[in-house]
Order: C-alpha cells, then structure tokens, then sequence
C-alpha cells in the first residue's frame, strides 16, 4: 500500500528521467510518454478507489522519520480525487501531443518535461508539510516555464516573462510566510501545525494567513492578483495551453482549500469573508475580461479566472455543501477546461489562427465538431444536464443556505453571461458564413485519432458527471466532511507514530 501512494510520485520521476535519453526518436518517446500516461491513470485510479476511498486518510513516512520531524504524504479524498482526474487530462494531453507538438520542441525535451510538471503536481496534492508543499510548486514552476518558453517564439517568450515573474512573486511571498510559521510554530507539518495554532495569537495568524493567501492567490488566479494568466496561456502550443488550464491554477486552489480548512480556521469572519470578497470580484472580472476578447485561447483563459471564482466561493463558506461544491467544482472544471482548449486547437488548425473575425462556416462542414464544442461550453456556463449544471447547482444553493445573497446573485449572473461569451464563439466560429477572402491558412483536416480521442473522452467524462455523476458527487461530499474534519487529520497522521512505536520500528 505505501507504493501504491507514492507512485503518483515515483512514475513521473522515472517517465521524465527515461524520455529525455530518447527524444531524438519520436516513435520511441510517443510511445514510452502513452505508457507512462496510462500507468499514472491506472495508479490513481486505483488509489482513490481501492485504497483512499475504502480505508480512509492514507499516510506514508519517508525514510521511517515520524511526523512531524520526517516528510510525510498524505493522500485523503480531496488529494486522491485531484490525482485522478489531474492523471485523466494529462493522458489526454499527451496522447493530443503526439500529433501536435513538432519534431523541433520534442527533441527539446518535450515529453520529458510534460512528466516534470507532473511530477511537481502530483508531490504538491500528496505533500503533508509545507516546506515540501513549496518544493513542489518550484520543481511545477521550473518545468511549466521551460514548456511555456519551448520553441522561444517572440510571444511565448513576453508571455513566459510574464508567468514566471508573478510566480517569482508568489514564490517569495510563500517561503516568507512559511518562515514566520516556522518560527511562531516551530514546525511546517499539517497535522502538527493545525493543533499547535489552535494556541497562537488570532491576530497574528490573520497576518500569515493573508501572506499565504496571497501567495496561493497567485497561483491561482484570484482577483486582483490574476492578471498574468490571461497574458502567458495562449502563448505556448495547443497541448501546452491546455495541460496549464487543466492543472496549474488547480494546484493554487488546492492550495488555498488545505490551509483555510486545515490551518487557517481561528477567525473565519475575517479570513473566510475576505475570500468570499475575492470570488465574487474573480467570477465578475473574468468573465468580463472574457466578453471583451475576440481571441478564442484568450477567452478561455479569462474563462479560467471566472471558475476560479466559484471554488474559491465553495471555500469561503467553510460549509459541508460549499465545500463539496468547490471539490466537485474542480473536478469538473479540469475536464471541461481542458476539452475547450482542445477544440480550439482544431479551429485555430483549421483557419491558422484563434480570431473570431477570421474564422467561419464551421458547422457547415464539420457539424460534428460544433456538437462536441457546445458540450463543454454549455457545461461550463451551467446547462443541464451537463457536470456543470451540478457543480453551479452546488455552489448557489450551499450560498443561499449560508446567506450569502449578494456573492450567490454574481454567481448566477456570472453562469448567464458565461453563456453569452461561449455563444459568441459558436456564433463567429460555427455559425456565421465563412471569412471572406478564404484564410489561406486553411487547413480542414482530416484529423487524426490522436487528436480526436480526449476530446471524445473528455466530453463523456462531462456528461457522465451530469447525468450520472451520484459516485463522484459523494466523493466531493465526503471529502468536504474529511477538510472539515481536522483532527480526523491529525489523527491519521499521528497514527503512524504509535504504529511505529507498537511495532518496535
């Protein structure tokens, strides 16, 4: 069982280390990069369900040093349930690659830093202690700006500038507050500093509780501090985009939902009202943002801000429901996200480029492709009955039952004109007559079953999770009472203490 939970970790470390020697031969790196994709999947897979969701919180000592003076992982519902469906879109983002990404950025290592970024991904969800947690978001920094900068074209390179210097910033705001921690707590493990705090001045805390926020706040994307997404995401290839939409920002919000349930709980009517501030401006400004662009990649990216906005709204509830509704959420909003940025990828191969008033006629041609882009479209503004309807569902009623009316009114408006941006997608790319002249960049096909299956994929994983997502929904439910739960945490953790001593080890 203790390799089972350090697998995730262990198979992008190997993956990464294996691809790099043999970049050179595409055939060879395809292969090894869909194996390694698919093992992940299977390992994750069977850690949620076999091991987390059966057995409970799942602790795994590195070394046999005992928390809180050894590394510890951690795997509960919410980590485990991230692992899995982080492992699902990175399958399809590496099978979408093989076909996408060109020979030049593939020799370059592609793959090899693909399982790099998975590798820091996967060691921030399962991480106990929060020196590890900022290690981890380094080795995910390192690797998502050599991918974002690959190729050096002059816009990838604006934009790299862009993402590493605000992650530069939240990286220092990180290791500031997680020294001040140390030294007010006098340790960074989880479980030992939610017990430890319970004793430390409130006012205090609400200052190392905004520097964290604000570090993770980043990360994440959160109003005001998410001005660097929108202007790196459409920058790198098509895969690239997608794989950061699907996971990076995640990563962030992850980390906001383990402190503010696990550490950061002394005063929730100033710490949890602040973020209940900060979702409602997210969800608004990003889908503003969204309204004003006539790019297809940057509207999804604002698009990303605004769903941000409803995690970070499920959090700052600190409900059972809103909770739930902020794990779900994320589920759904990693497969939809990814999906999006996959089907337009096909229109900008199509026409050359991701302008809305250069492209056309879509559905004229290629119906098929208009049906599978309203499915995470309508998903993602909230139409039944589809993962998103249940997810926005969540998230309104656990804020009508906690009274928060004004934040709750944003987010069904926010839902409305959501739709509004995804029509205006459908209206320019699918709809109206094609430009004229003709693009002379055209390129309509056919594609290639490496592009076509995640999205096929994907879009099913969508509807299952509308029509007949109930396992999935009391995951999300569990998980919540697991967050909620902090010295069912505790106890998890220490357990491996009296186990050792019990054993004699």
């Amino acid at each position: 069982m203790d390799l089972l939970l350090t697998l995730p970790i262990l198979i992008p470390l190997t993956w990464s280390l294996v691809l790099y020697p043999v970049r050179r031969r595409r055939a060879l790196s395809h292969a090894i990069a869909i194996t390694g994709a698919t093992l992940l999947l299977g390992a994750t897979a069977l850690l949620l369900v076999f091991l987390v969701s059966g057995k409970g919180i799942e602790v795994v000592t590195i070394g046999s040093w005992p928390p809180p003076y050894g590394i510890v992982l951690v795997a509960d519902l919410l980590s485990a349930a991230m692992l899995l469906v982080c492992a699902l879109v990175s399958w399809a983002a590496v099978v979408y690659s093989t076909d996408w990404i060109d020979p030049g950025r593939e020799q370059a290592g592609y793959y090899s830093l693909v399982f790099a970024l998975l590798l820091g991904v996967n060691g921030a969800f399962l991480t106990g202690d929060l020196f590890n947690l900022y290690v981890w978001f380094e080795v995910m920094l390192m690797a998502s700006f050599v991918l974002l900068v690959l190729g050096v074209e002059r816009g990838q390179v604006e934009g790299g500038i862009k993402y590493v210097s605000l992650n530069l910033l939240a990286s220092t705001f990180f290791l500031s507050a997680t020294g001040i921690l140390y030294g007010i707590a006098g340790t960074l493990n989880f479980a030992d500093l939610s017990r430890v705090l319970e004793s430390v001045d409130p006012h205090i805390l609400n200052v190392v509780a905004a520097l964290f926020g604000i570090a993770f706040g980043i990360k994440a994307g959160v109003f005001p501090l998410f001005f660097w997404l929108p202007a790196s995401y459409h920058t790198p290839p098509v895969p690239v985009s997608a794989l950061f939409a699907g996971l990076l920002t995640k990563v962030g919000v992850y980390a906001l939902i383990r402190v503010f349930t696990l550490l950061f709980v002394h005063d929730p009517g100033w710490t949890h009202r602040i973020l209940l501030a900060c979702a409602a401006l997210t969800m608004l400004t990003g889908v503003l943002g969204a309204l004003a662009q006539h790019d297809v990649r940057r509207i999804l990216s604002f698009h990303i801000i605004s769903q941000i906005g409803y995690m970070i709204f499920g959090l700052a509830l600190l409900t059972p429901l809103g909770l739930a509704s902020s794990v779900f959420y994320l589920i759904h909003h990693i497969v939809v996200k990814t999906n999006l940025f996959f089907i337009g990828g096909l229109l900008e191969r199509r026409f050359g480029t991701g302008l809305l008033d250069r492209v056309g006629g879509l559905f004229r041609t290629q119906a098929w492709l208009g049906v599978l882009f309203l499915i995470p479209a309508f998903s993602l503004a909230g139409i039944p009955p589809l993962s998103g309807f249940v997810a926005k569902l969540l998230v309104i009623r656990a804020g009508l039952a906690a009274h928060a009316y004004l934040a709750t009114t944003i987010a069904v408006v926010v839902g409305l004109l959501t739709l509004l941006s995804m029509l205006k997608i459908w209206n320019e790319a699918f709809w109206k007559a094609p430009p004229v002249p003709a693009v002379v960049n055209e390129r309509p096909g056919p594609y290639s079953v490496q592009v076509l299956l995640p999205i096929f994929v994907l879009a099913s994983v969508t509807v299952f999770l509308g029509l007949a997502g109930e396992p999935i929904l009391a995951v999300a439910q569990r998980a919540a009472e697991q967050l909620l739960d902090r010295h069912g945490y505790q106890a998890a953790v220490f357990s491996i203490v009296a186990e050792s001593v019990g054993t004699g080890g």
